[in-house]
């Protein structure tokens, strides 16, 4: 193995997953978000800065830039500073394993693992760990109540979403990602009609686990100021809101490759087919977001350990009795 070459290989991947979030993920979903809640809402939205105020999120990003980054006289500073990296570090990682399109017979994909979609579910489960972390770090009581929140509400979906990987996984006969969009033939092959119920579970977990309305307790600014990011300011703060966004997109670059057939489609190109999927799951969860009011914490979890998860067992005997029989 040429070891410089995969270093430079990595080194570019990271770069430029990075540059494709931070700008495209973070920047452009929020403008978009924005648009789309105004639209929902029967009111414009961002209009003044740039044409249409499609600058407003630059104009945001220089102001978060020049705030000063304040660190709490009681806070513990090393992991009051770590834990933003942490949620961004582990909302690209979900990247590796998304295969985006070809290129003849060329899969665009960092990593082609062949345990694909549990390296993927590890990595939205660290994210809890940099919440935890900033909360308790914060010593502020809302902080530390807005992370223990999302300890639980993430735990708790964590495992309906792995009961609807798990029947995909068997559906397909792979763990890996490329292997999972291969098994899907053509539109109407789609799991998203073979696994249906799986589709429904791994939706619900999905916009629970980035925090989303109506799932978003752990910030829940109307009760707990900003939650785990109350003490946040600046560059950090935005680190918080750029792995919140990378994780979605990562959910809807997910959902697109187990459910929709991934970069498999007529006429357009595969890279094109992948990113019109995807963001449609994505307008799929902005609409929710500015649909639907919030959940009590006691909702939220009967619904995952009452309902999602007795499901997503069924379901998957079901499924390995169709798959056998």
């Amino acid at each position: 193995m040429n070891w410089g070459a995969e270093i430079a290989k990595a080194v570019l991947a990271a770069v430029g997953m990075f540059t494709f979030l931070a700008i495209v993920a973070a920047m452009f979903g929020v403008l978009l978000e924005r648009k789309i809640g105004g639209w929902i809402q029967s009111r414009l939205g961002p209009k003044h800065v740039g044409p249409q105020g499609v600058l407003q999120t630059l104009a945001d990003t220089l102001k978060l830039l020049q705030k000063e980054n304040v660190t709490p006289r009681a806070a513990d500073a090393l992991i009051f500073n770590t834990a933003p990296l942490v949620v961004a570090t582990a909302g690209l990682m979900g990247w590796l394993v998304i295969p985006f399109g070809k290129i003849g017979e060329t899969v665009l994909v960092v990593r082609d693992l062949n345990i694909g979609i549990l390296f993927f579910a590890a990595m939205a489960s660290m994210t809890v760990i940099g919440i935890l972390a900033g909360g308790w770090a914060s010593n502020n009581k809302y902080s530390l109540l807005g992370a223990l929140r999302s300890a639980s509400q993430m735990i708790s979906y964590e495992l309906p979403m792995g009961m609807a990987l798990v029947a995909v996984a068997m559906e397909a006969g792979t763990l890996s990602t490329v292997g999972i969009v291969r098994a899907q033939d053509g539109w109407m092959g789609s799991f998203v009609f073979r696994q249906f119920p799986a589709f429904v579970i791994f939706m619900i977990a999905a916009v629970a686990e980035v925090n989303r309305i109506p799932f978003d307790l752990p910030e829940a600014e109307s009760e707990l100021v900003a939650g785990y990011i109350s003490e946040y300011s600046g560059m950090r703060f935005s680190l918080f809101m750029l792995g919140e966004y990378a994780e979605m997109f990562a959910m809807a670059a997910m959902t697109t490759t187990l459910f929709l057939g991934g970069w498999k489609g007529p006429l357009l190109p595969p890279l094109v087919w992948f990113f019109l999927k995807m963001y449609l799951v994505v307008f799929f969860m902005m609409w929710v977001r500015w649909t639907f009011p919030r959940f009590r914490l006691d909702q939220l979890l009967n619904l995952s350990w009452k309902v999602l998860l007795p499901a997503g067992l069924i379901w998957i005997l079901i499924s390995g009795y169709r798959i056998t029989f």
